[in-house]
């Protein structure tokens, strides 16, 4: 499905059910040289008979936009791609279905070597204060409280930012990040590849997110997967995809607006240009 950006009437609390997956992305080195423009992915059937499809071996689905393009970003629907639908292979993603699906696809300027995204992949206390644009209050708001590394899955265990010496291909790492809405949870991050030309991280929610007393996500049920890929000595893309699982709280299938608003924040923050910069992907 085309996300429009179309007016959004749901309440604060849809909006908060909404919570789009809190995923880890790096900040960036330098802005990019672009204005912040979103290409909304138009209908495709071929797109619509695929599903998403990352580059890992096929050509990605959506393709990649031009270098000076803007990213696309598409919110996938359940009526197009079926109840059961089935992840590709390489994300790891072993459940089917889903209740929202978002992809970011981009081409990007970056200077830095893979050992210097790492760093800020590592980064987590620079998460704090990520914003994004809440379709229900009309305005910026902060989508990132606060974060921090941790040195297991146990809240109590504070420590420093992940070092990119830390980040080996294989290794799992824990931080906890409090949403603007639904509060704290901890997360798992999985350094599926780390090579000089090749960047692939996964994050899930370890911990049980509630919304005042209601069970939003069940751990696992909140997942994205970033695929970073050296084009050239300073061009970058980027594929993303940003999934909660077919059980999860019924009321956070309401708003894609607000999906897309989420996982355009962490685009954003990666490509260096301002979270809360004029205008958002979708209103």
């Amino acid at each position: 499905m085309v996300v429009m950006r179309t007016k959004n009437c749901l309440s604060p609390f849809r909006d908060a059910l909404t919570f789009s997956a809190l995923l880890l992305v790096l900040p960036a080195v330098r802005p990019v040289q672009e204005a912040d423009r979103f290409q909304l992915s138009p209908p495709a059937l071929q797109e619509a008979q695929l599903g998403p499809q990352p580059p890992c071996g096929k050509e990605p689905v959506p393709p990649y936009p031009g270098l000076e393009e803007s990213a696309i970003v598409k919110s996938w629907n359940k009526s197009d791609l079926g109840r059961d639908w089935r992840p590709p292979p390489c994300t790891g993603w072993t459940a089917v279905g889903f209740t929202t699906l978002v992809t970011t696809v981009a081409r990007f300027h970056h200077t830095s070597e893979a050992e210097g995204l790492l760093r800020h992949i590592g980064a987590i206390s620079e998460l704090a204060g990520m914003r994004y644009w809440s379709t229900t209050h009309k305005q910026w708001r902060t989508l990132i409280v606060d974060a921090y590394a941790l040195t297991d899955w146990q809240p109590s265990q504070r420590r420093a930012d992940f070092t990119p010496a830390e980040m080996k291909e294989g290794k799992v790492l824990y931080f906890e990040q409090a949403d603007n809405l639904s509060g704290k949870a901890i997360y798992r991050m999985h350094i599926d590849e780390a090579s000089a030309d090749r960047l692939v991280f996964d994050v899930e929610n370890v911990s049980t997110i509630h919304y005042l007393f209601i069970t939003l996500f069940h751990p696992g049920e909140m997942e994205s997967i970033y695929f970073l890929d050296r084009e050239s000595e300073n061009v970058w893309r980027y594929y993303s995809i940003v999934r909660t699982g077919k059980n999860a709280n019924r009321l956070s299938a309401g708003n894609e607006s607000s999906a897309v608003n989420r996982a355009v924040a962490f685009y954003r923050y990666l490509v260096g240009i301002p979270t809360g910069q004029e205008p958002p992907a979708a209103r």
